[in-house]
């Protein structure tokens, strides 16, 4: 007997239609494309980025996916690895804040099935827009990162339905898609704690590898334990009971829409920190900082603002979730810049000594607001006694804050400017905007292919 919730999630996955999408769901949907990509090509140098790169390249099939930046074609699932580990690992995109990850996770594997079997732009919105549905409904019913998981499962099953959905699997194969994506694939909250290691932002391209591979299991006849959710020893014995809420449609919103982009390359959590230090930096002289109070919510606290590693990171994926060091360079720099997370930067003597005046604190009011809220107060106290204050409820990006379509224009521009020549940006942010009208997503792939393939 089938598990009522994998049923569920499957009827739904059944039905949708491109049809049924609002015109600002679609729009969305390309926003968020848009803002992924641009990640996945910003850090296409990155060593992690590298090594998921070439293991994806030992494999080669004309009628594959293709690897972002190349021209090289891949078993899907390897695609959806790369391409999923370079899109996530500069931290830029977007987040269900509250320990839901990044949604935006599902778009490399959707696209890598999409542009492996030809589907049309249309498709893969359709499949962008349900996996984000299927992640998000998962979050909120079972936050993993209370059971000490981590919640690139969400990524997962989101990744599996995505790609089932794209590959035409009627429902009965959805619905072992989605066992085969949670039966295998509770990974560890130990990615994010402690000195970070380059797996934190690896981990969301595995789980987008294994959900595509789910899908293709099933596309094939493979079947799945029947009550993965519900049953002995299935998820809910794990972290407790939870219902799937009803999904969008039907005059209900699509929760792609609630999801938060970020304006800076850095931990969600950061960006009130970094935009109230911004309005404080032509305040006060860095020399002249006695003290410096950063007053947030407690997830904040937890995630980015306590344990030692935050106030002197070694590596890139620590600092970008240490709050001291982030705060400190932007009072020095008075600007925000992911080279902060640089090796030089990461060594710059002034950051420590900066960090090491800085405190976090709960504050019990702001930990009430959030999630709904990401509220934050930055206190500088100078060496005179003459204090400094800035506060930010909602940073740009944020679902009340939203960026504009320029924004994410100018963001993409930035991040894909790295690696491709302007006219090359242009022409493939023209071909982005119009992903609606595409009959597939080759010429996309190709307009973002950086010089000579790599080797």
């Amino acid at each position: 007997m089938m598990d009522s919730s994998v049923a569920r999630i499957a009827d739904y996955a059944s039905a949708l239609r491109f049809a049924e999408l609002p015109a600002a769901v679609v729009h969305d949907c390309k926003r968020r494309v848009i803002d992924t990509l641009g990640c996945g090509l910003g850090a296409f140098d990155a060593e992690p980025s590298r090594i998921a790169r070439n293991i994806a390249l030992r494999a080669s099939t004309a009628k594959g996916a293709c690897i972002l930046g190349t021209a090289h074609r891949t078993l899907p699932e390897l695609a959806a690895f790369a391409n999923g580990v370079m899109a996530r690992y500069l931290d830029g995109n977007d987040t269900y804040p509250g320990g839901g990850g990044h949604p935006s996770d599902v778009i490399a594997p959707v696209f890598a099935v999409a542009d492996a079997i030809g589907a049309n732009g249309r498709t893969a919105i359709s499949a962008i827009t349900l996996a984000y549905e299927i992640y998000h409904n998962l979050f909120q019913g079972a936050c993993m990162r209370e059971h000490g998981m981590d919640h690139v499962i969400y990524t997962a099953v989101g990744s599996a339905v995505g790609a089932a959905k794209v590959l035409g699997l009627n429902r009965e194969q959805i619905a072992n898609a989605v066992s085969l994506a949670v039966t295998p694939n509770l990974a560890l909250q130990a990615t994010r704690r402690g000195n970070l290691s380059m797996w934190k932002g690896c981990a969301a391209g595995n789980a987008a590898r294994n959900g595509v591979f789910a899908a293709l299991l099933a596309a094939e006849g493979m079947t799945g334990p029947e009550q993965a959710i519900e049953g002995s020893h299935g998820l809910r014995e794990l972290v407790g009971k939870f219902e799937l809420t009803p999904f969008g449609g039907n005059g209900r919103p699509f929760r792609i829409a609630e999801a938060n982009l970020k304006y800076f390359l850095s931990e969600y959590h950061s960006q009130s920190p970094i935009t109230a230090a911004l309005q404080l930096h032509s305040q006060v002289a860095v020399e002249d900082i006695e003290a410096v109070t950063i007053h947030t919510y407690w997830f904040t606290w937890s995630e980015i603002g306590s344990g030692p590693e935050k106030w002197h990171p070694t590596t890139r994926e620590t600092a970008d979730h240490s709050l001291p060091f982030i705060i400190a360079a932007v009072l020095i720099d008075g600007r925000f810049s992911d080279e902060i997370f640089s090796p030089e930067r990461l060594r710059d003597a002034r950051i420590h000594q900066l960090a090491d005046k800085i405190s976090v604190k709960e504050d019990a009011q702001f930990s009430q607001q959030f999630p709904r809220a990401v509220p934050c107060r930055i206190e500088i106290t100078t060496k005179s006694g003459q204090r400094r204050t800035a506060a930010v409820e909602y940073p740009r990006g944020h679902v009340k804050n939203p960026m504009t379509d320029d924004e994410v224009s100018a963001k993409f521009r930035a991040l894909a400017g790295r690696m491709l020549p302007k006219t090359r940006v242009d022409r493939a942010l023209d071909r982005l905007w119009q992903l609606d009208r595409a009959t597939d997503l080759r010429a996309i792939f190709e307009t973002l292919q950086i010089g000579e393939e790599p080797r």
